[in-house]
């Protein structure tokens, strides 16, 4: 998994992460604001252990326990979002959406809300009104082969089970 620098100057982003830190009251440390930094500055949806890589470049002493600690208490606060699965990411789009899931690379795209958002509704509406369930929310997940990935012709989406 490669993670994709923003393309936003570091400055404003570290200016962002203290101003989110302290808006939610959290006390502003180097591996904290950095973990929220790495995580910000990825469209790559990162991992734990992806974030420790890209967090130690800066702070090599960090450890992978303190960049879970901190990616905890993010996503508790709600500056991030946790994709569970077999292995964890993390989201720094904050906005309703559902993600695509290439099965050939691993690749999780984000997929806007407004472009489910009609079907979805209806599908949470059959799901309450069939089951009796109060839905306070849900996510929609897509899997297949992404564009490059069917270019290249690489892998088969039936031959890998989504996880």
């Amino acid at each position: 998994m490669t993670i994709t620098p923003d393309k936003r100057p570091v400055e404003r982003r570290r200016d962002g992460a203290e101003a989110a830190l302290r808006g939610v009251g959290l006390r502003l440390t180097g591996p904290r604001r950095l973990v929220l930094e790495v995580v910000r500055g990825s469209d790559a949806h990162p991992t734990a252990e992806a974030v420790h890589q890209m967090v130690r470049c800066r702070l090599p002493r960090v450890s992978l326990g303190t960049v879970y600690r901190n990616l905890r208490l993010l996503v508790a606060q709600g500056l991030v979002k946790e994709l569970p699965g077999p292995h964890t990411r993390f989201d720094c789009n904050l906005s309703e959406h559902h993600h695509f899931t290439c099965l050939a690379c691993g690749r999780i795209a984000d997929v806007a809300g407004p472009l489910t958002e009609r079907h979805s509704r209806a599908l949470v509406s059959r799901v309450a009104s069939a089951r009796g369930f109060s839905v306070t929310h849900h996510r929609i997940e897509f899997y297949g082969r992404c564009a490059a990935c069917r270019r290249k012709g690489r892998g088969k989406a039936a031959r890998r089970p989504p996880p």
